[in-house]
């Protein structure tokens, strides 16, 4: 009866000194662990903020980053204890493989939208054309990309496409040139249309100076010649100018007689 006491009295003193430091070096791991996790992040999110990353990608990857670092703690002070941790990590993966293929699409559009936030191809408030729209950029989140079309529409275009196509930022230079065509008769002189042409450019309070604007004869037409007329403005003012200096050629031409052709049409009667 002794010896039996004595015999389960030091396998406990064994498996408690065996376990025992299985705890106390899961302890230290964690202890370890996190202030390494906490270091990491803290330096990530300096890193971040000196590049100037969007607010809610930065919330995202920090998060993101924060959890992957957790969950591999977790798993080796499991493997610390002695559990059995290989069949644990292929569930994991096993389960992201599955999220992963059912949100095929919408990681598309999250790695395009990290791809938007870090490059920065456009930002709120700039007019871009891409995927067959135009608008100003209201707001730029994960997966979507707002935009509020010329007519005030909104316009939402997922991020994934939105990467990988071409896009035209039409605000990131700050000025553009305004491609106009006026055709003239062929009768009219073409120095003094340039002349007319020119000073409507000129004299638009819009128009700057420099890069200058620039009228040149683009194309002897069937029935008229061409003069392509090429004014540059601000981009905030491009519309006003485009109507402006529209309207404004159309009385100028007028006023100086040169005629603007326009189709005719002929009917023959014969008599029976």
């Amino acid at each position: 009866m002794e010896k039996d006491l004595e015999k389960w009295t030091e396998k406990g003193i064994e498996f408690a000194t065996d376990y025992g430091l299985r705890i106390l070096g899961a302890i230290a791991i964690w202890i370890i662990g996190a202030w390494i996790i906490k270091k990491l992040t803290s330096t990530t999110k300096k890193i971040m903020d000196k590049r100037d990353y969007d607010e809610s990608l930065k919330k995202f990857l920090l998060n993101l980053i924060g959890w992957t670092l957790k969950i591999l703690l977790i798993l080796a002070i499991l493997s610390k204890l002695g559990v059995e941790t290989t069949s644990f990590a292929a569930v994991i993966a096993a389960a992201g493989l599955a999220v992963g293929m059912a949100l095929q699409g919408s990681l598309g559009n999250f790695a395009g939208g990290v791809l938007i936030m870090i490059f920065k191809p456009f930002k709120i408030g700039d007019l871009i054309e891409a995927q067959g729209e135009i608008g100003v950029v209201k707001e730029i989140e994960i997966f979507t990309t707002k935009i509020t079309g010329l007519s005030n529409k909104e316009i939402i275009i997922p991020n994934g496409a939105l990467s990988n196509g071409n896009i035209t930022n039409y605000s990131v230079l700050g000025t553009r040139r305004v491609d106009l065509v006026f055709g003239v008769s062929y009768d009219a002189d073409i120095k003094q249309t340039k002349e007319v042409l020119m000073n409507v450019l000129t004299s638009h309070p819009m128009v700057l100076q420099e890069p200058a604007p620039t009228v040149n004869v683009l194309e002897l037409a069937d029935s008229s010649v061409n003069f392509a007329t090429r004014p540059w403005c601000n981009t905030a003012d491009y519309w006003t100018v485009y109507f402006d200096v529209m309207e404004q050629a159309k009385i100028a031409l007028d006023q100086a007689g040169i005629e603007i052709p326009y189709p005719h049409q002929v009917e023959i009667h014969k008599e029976s």
